[in-house]
């Protein structure tokens, strides 16, 4: 019961960071601040984290170990590339759109030092590029996707489409279902934008230096 208790109150913690690094930056905010957010006195703050930088740092590392491994779980039950790519991009968009206050945590707050994204590129990142690595390389050995597809730049690309989602979404400052893009950008990242029938974008370019491609 006592260790409940402590488990509990550290996410209250935990909780109330997210809540005041999105409203008032990382280096703006106080402990104190988080501290009477949380409703816990600001000693406390420090028999569960060594300082402001250790909140940060748990909290990227508990949601990002908890999302891959959850990831994981999910897309072991789940035949074929496509199928997995699908979870792992609504578990994603899911995960950022429905806490806005987390997701500018990570999509702002991490990016404004270059340590901290240093750090987490080298742990978590590396993690979760490992998960959609491997589902890639599945779909090649089954025959779902391109033998040839350059494993390290298609994983990069994925992770990138829907980091950018979260982020247009954040500064959209609009109300909308964020993991309804997921089907779109799996899609998208499927069957390329090359329309039907163009196997050489060297067609397109001469449609274009011919005049047929207009503007």
């Amino acid at each position: 019961m006592a260790r409940r208790r402590d488990n509990d109150k550290r996410r209250r913690i935990l909780d109330a960071a997210v809540r005041v690094f999105a409203k008032k930056g990382y280096f703006g905010a106080k402990v104190a601040e988080i501290a009477r957010r949380a409703g816990v006195a600001d000693g406390t703050i420090y028999l569960y984290f060594h300082n402001k930088e250790d909140i940060l740092v748990s909290l990227f590392n508990e949601v990002m170990a908890e999302h891959i491994d959850g990831g994981r779980r999910e897309v072991a039950e789940l035949k074929g590339a496509p199928e997995r790519l699908r979870a792992v991009a609504s578990r994603h968009l899911r995960l950022f759109g429905g806490n806005r206050d987390l997701a500018i945590v990570f999509q702002v707050e991490l990016r404004h030092s270059t340590r901290f994204l240093e750090r987490f590129t080298g742990s978590w990142l590396q993690d979760y590029f490992a998960l959609v690595n491997e589902i890639i390389e599945k779909g090649q050995m089954e025959g779902s996707l391109r033998a040839e597809l350059p494993r390290k730049v298609a994983t990069k690309a994925f992770f990138g489409a829907l980091d950018e989602m979260v982020t247009s979404w954040i500064l959209s400052h609009r109300e909308y279902d964020l993991a309804q893009l997921a089907g779109p950008v799996v899609e998208l990242f499927l069957d390329g934008a090359g329309a039907r029938g163009i196997t050489e974008p060297r067609a397109a370019l001469a449609a274009v230096s011919s005049g047929r491609g207009g503007r």
